[in-house]
């Protein structure tokens, strides 16, 4: 087993692999303490070689990885691939590029909704991975032979995988379908939501402009504060906490020291002070300044009988099809085309529209049915 600890060593299998039509790649990393995850390793491989490099290792510059994950002749190979773009795009600056997902890629052929990577390796090569390492803390050393050897084992088996689905996507003409799915996760803005949008991450639990506005500053506190200090959001500040704080706009420290869900003793604190500083200037936007709190939209009458119409349409058309439900549309893509012929969701878009979207419109206009035919449900054209 190959572990790459310098970086003239890094520098030289990067420049082998850059030769190759493809590298697998995966990393292990922690996240609980920190809000930026720590990258304990890196294992790679192409058609010849694996290898595992040590990120940790004294001196090491990942420049040579970065490098590589920047260049276009190479097809970076990856199984649930956004946690690992993340780190490479927080850490080199930059998004691996052409990317192949084959978590998507599995979804696309069939193989089930999310597969997770072992049940992916079982049904393609008929490998039982041993997972009995996967609580590892990555970032101890040494590390044992069978840690080692179980982090290896997620790139060289995803080669059979990569292979197996490349070959049926291209059968299928379907390439172009997962192609179109990397463009999410090649995309900045998947990966670098702005703090001043920290909010939408949180439920809409407020009903009034002014809450709003004090949730937006303090959710936007929070997460200046978790990146600065590289600690989890939950350790700024729960969810909860920010909630109540919106609805109840303490001003002072006796009125944050009364709320339930800030923790005890929090009000004396320099966060407290910040915090404070935040929720005043919330409170001094002019009142036709403040945002407009979203409503939820009434959908017509009928639209919920409709959806269920959808749902079995769509489960018909992913087994006919033999792709996953799930990347064809969601509960809320349904609900919206069956308020809105011109809903503008994924669903109706690209290859979707053209397997499902178009099949949608069809059975809201009454063009065709669902019926039983040989105990299965069918889709009837009508006359």
């Amino acid at each position: 087993m190959k572990i790459i600890t310098t970086t003239e060593e890094l520098a030289d299998v990067c420049r082998d692999f850059a030769n190759s039509e493809y590298v697998t790649v995966d990393t292990e990393f922690l996240r609980e303490t920190t809000f930026w995850p720590i990258l304990c390793l890196i294992q790679m491989a192409n058609r010849e070689q694996e290898l595992i490099i040590d990120p940790m290792a004294d001196g090491i510059d990942l420049q040579p990885f970065f490098d590589l994950m920047a260049d276009k002749s190479v097809i970076k190979v990856f199984h649930a691939a956004r946690q690992d773009v993340e780190i490479v795009h927080h850490l080199g600056d930059l998004l691996p590029d052409p990317l192949f997902d084959t978590q998507v890629a599995a979804m696309v052929c069939g193989y089930g909704d999310s597969v997770a990577y072992n049940q992916l390796v079982q049904k393609v090569t008929g490998v039982q991975l041993d997972k009995s390492s996967r609580f590892t803390d990555w970032s101890r050393r040494p590390l044992t032979d069978k840690q080692l050897d179980y982090a290896l084992a997620d790139v060289t088996h995803l080669r059979d995988v990569y292979e197996k689905l490349k070959s049926e996507l291209e059968r299928q003409k379907r390439s172009n379908w997962v192609a179109e799915e990397m463009l999410v996760l090649t995309s900045v803005e998947t990966y670098d939501l702005p703090v001043e949008q920290a909010w939408t991450r949180l439920k809409m639990r407020v009903r009034k402009p002014r809450d709003l506005a004090v949730m937006k500053a303090v959710a936007e506190w929070r997460e200046t504060e978790a990146r600065e200090k590289d600690v989890p959001r939950g350790r700024v500040m729960k969810d909860d906490a920010i909630y109540e704080v919106a609805q109840q706009h303490p001003m002072s420290e006796k009125d944050l020291g009364r709320l339930r869900a800030v923790p005890r003793g929090f009000e004396r604190s320099k966060q407290a002070a910040g915090l404070l500083e935040v929720v005043a200037a919330a409170h001094e936007i002019p009142e036709t300044s403040l945002p407009k709190v979203p409503r939820p939209s009434r959908s017509p009458e009928g639209t919920g009988a409709a959806t269920e119409l959808l749902k079995v349409l769509l489960k018909v058309v992913a087994e006919q099809n033999n792709v996953a439900s799930k990347i064809i549309a969601t509960v809320d893509d349904l609900e919206k085309i069956a308020a809105d012929d011109d809903a503008d969701v994924p669903a109706m878009r690209g290859w979707r529209h053209d397997l499902f979207g178009k099949q949608a419109l069809e059975l809201k206009r009454g063009d065709i049915a669902l019926g039983f035919d040989d105990k299965k449900i069918q889709v009837i054209e009508l006359e």
